[in-house]
């Protein structure tokens, strides 16, 4: 029988078509200590995991929803911000004592999958900005689905969270899925020349809330 930690309430009932959770192991990390959390979601086939610091309670927990990228979280590109993000988030959850960081596998690519993200970028680099690589791919813009993520946080006991994130439509994902949002905090990182117009695309076409590119125009 797992032996559940302190601060990650035991797995709430769920049908097994639903997310269900498998393991709780500790992850030290360079940025703390955290609790890797492992889940199955039965519904999708995807293995999620959620980085749990300290004890987060229930309500106004500092929580970041961070969609999988391989190029940016694990090889560093520049041509997206979400490396930064990630370790940004897991910094600011370390520094506020305790939070959640739900990695979310199957994001790839806002959902279309690690090689229909190589293609899309290679359609970038001939000019395309995100948006219309997709579409050019007859793809979706973005794909993502924030269920499972709901449904973790949910098995943790959180109620309500102050969500790491730029993107209005994760807050408004979570608020369908019956997760309140007490405040969106930004998670703004410096651009650079490789990513300004990644970051542009963002804030014009998706309604991203990136006010600090307003500061940057003498990279274009």
């Amino acid at each position: 029988m797992m032996t559940e930690e302190v601060g990650v309430p035991g797995p709430k009932s769920m049908p097994r078509t639903d997310v269900e959770r498998v393991v709780t192991v500790p992850l030290p990390t360079v940025h703390g200590q955290f609790r890797a959390v492992g889940y199955h979601d039965h519904e999708r086939g995807d293995e999620q995991v959620a980085l749990v610091h300290g004890d987060p309670g229930a309500d106004r927990v500092l929580t970041r929803l961070h969609s999988e990228c391989l190029t940016g979280d694990a090889f560093g590109s520049r041509t997206c911000e979400c490396g930064d993000q990630l370790a940004a988030a897991l910094r600011a959850v370390a520094a506020e004592g305790a939070g959640v960081v739900v990695y979310l596998r199957g994001h790839e690519g806002r959902g279309i999958g690690l090689l229909a993200k190589l293609r899309a970028m290679a359609l970038q680099a001939e000019g395309l900005d995100t948006v219309e690589a997709n579409v050019a791919l007859g793809l979706p813009v973005d794909a993502r689905d924030y269920g499972a993520a709901a449904r973790i946080l949910t098995d943790l006991g959180v109620r309500s969270v102050r969500l790491l994130s730029n993107n209005p439509r994760k807050r408004e994902a979570l608020v369908r899925h019956g997760i309140q949002v007490a405040e969106q905090v930004p998670l703004l990182i410096p651009p650079c020349e490789s990513n300004l117009t990644y970051l542009r695309t963002k804030r014009e076409r998706m309604d991203h809330h990136l006010p600090h590119l307003d500061a940057v125009a003498h990279l274009s």
